[in-house]
């Protein structure tokens, strides 16, 4: 946040149903603080009081897209709090909802705020599409995890590949099965077809909006990254030109290491595991598809010699979320290129 120019500064504590809007000046004098319920009427009445395009900031918390949208269209400018940057809230001998929304309204003011990024809105609808996709497919594995289970309990093991493929399938049915056995095992396959279907019509419309996205298409030429992958990439990472660099970028997906700094003592620990979930999975699960022979896996083959698998598997997928980070930004890697050329 810049300069003031005499606006006033409003702090809102957003919950469920209602929340707390604070009014400041821009020394910090409280002029009101008031509990609304959530509607936008109420909430733009509260934000006209702040006068001509005020200063708003609420924390990144459960309902902040329509909080975010309505303060927009009244005109304010918006700013976000990441939760984990004002998490000290929670240790004061005394905390309440006017505290919590003034203390916002001060780091704002005093150019404190740990700000996180406001998605647009068509990044909101891609992130929708592709988190409910994963959580099908969550939900499908723990189906098949209770189908194995199932066939443990009677002792019964069948060698295919695919247990859940045509072949495995066929096999499936001719399990001899008690009567509560049987009845759980129809109802689990019948629960992971309907997943299937479901998922399968969430994957072709997360391919079809993103068919024209030159950095969905360039960062599938990344081995090990298809277009399930790519998708969380894109819709997890939004604008890459908010990040400074491929290190801005790793570090806000949670894969560098801690770092605890006191006089002349340091400590780097583990990762941080901070950020977007799926992006750090997206990244280590391409790892793991990663053919013999690229410079990735050499690179990955190297390290762990020296300082072990774990340590390895992180550096190189911090090194391929690096390249998808040219990849968006440019819509092209040129590493990949400079290595074909080396071929």
């Amino acid at each position: 946040m810049n300069e003031y120019d005499g606006s006033q500064v409003v702090g809102i504590d957003l919950h469920r149903q209602r929340s707390v809007i604070v009014r400041q000046t821009a020394e910090g004098e409280q002029l009101s603080a008031v509990r609304i319920v959530n509607d936008p009427v109420a909430l733009g009445l509260q934000i006209e009081k702040a006068g001509t395009n005020p200063e708003v900031v609420l924390e990144a918390t459960y309902g902040w897209y329509r909080a975010v949208d309505a303060l927009q269209a009244a005109g304010a400018s918006v700013h976000l709090a990441h939760p984990l940057g004002v998490k000290g809230f929670r240790y004061r001998r005394v905390k309440n909802d006017v505290r919590d929304a003034g203390d916002l309204a001060d780091l704002l003011r005093m150019n404190r705020l740990p700000e996180a990024w406001i998605a647009p809105p068509a990044t909101r609808e891609l992130r929708e599409l592709v988190r409910y996709r994963a959580k099908l497919v969550a939900l499908r594995s723990g189906l098949k995890a209770q189908v194995h289970a199932v066939l443990a309990k009677v002792g019964v093991l069948i060698p295919v590949s695919d247990l859940f493929g045509v072949e495995g399938r066929e096999r499936l049915t001719r399990v001899p099965l008690g009567v509560a056995y049987a009845q759980r095992m129809i109802s689990l396959l019948e629960l992971i077809d309907v997943l299937d279907a479901h998922e399968g019509r969430f994957f072709d419309q997360i391919a079809a909006e993103l068919r024209d996205h030159p950095g969905y298409r360039a960062i599938q030429e990344l081995p090990g990254v298809g277009p399930t992958l790519a998708a969380v990439f894109v819709a997890e990472i939004g604008d890459v030109h908010r990040f400074a660099d491929p290190g801005h970028l790793c570090s806000w997906a949670g894969l560098t290491p801690k770092h605890r700094e006191s006089d002349t003592v340091v400590h780097r620990g583990h990762i941080t595991k901070q950020g977007s979930k799926l992006v750090r999975w997206a990244a280590v699960e391409a790892i793991q598809r990663q053919p013999a022979g690229t410079k990735i896996s050499v690179d990955r083959q190297r390290i762990e010699a020296r300082r072990g698998r774990n340590i390895a598997k992180i550096a190189a997928a911090r090194k391929l979320l690096t390249l998808v980070y040219y990849g968006l930004r440019d819509g092209h890697i040129r590493a990949l290129a400079h290595q074909r050329a080396a071929a």
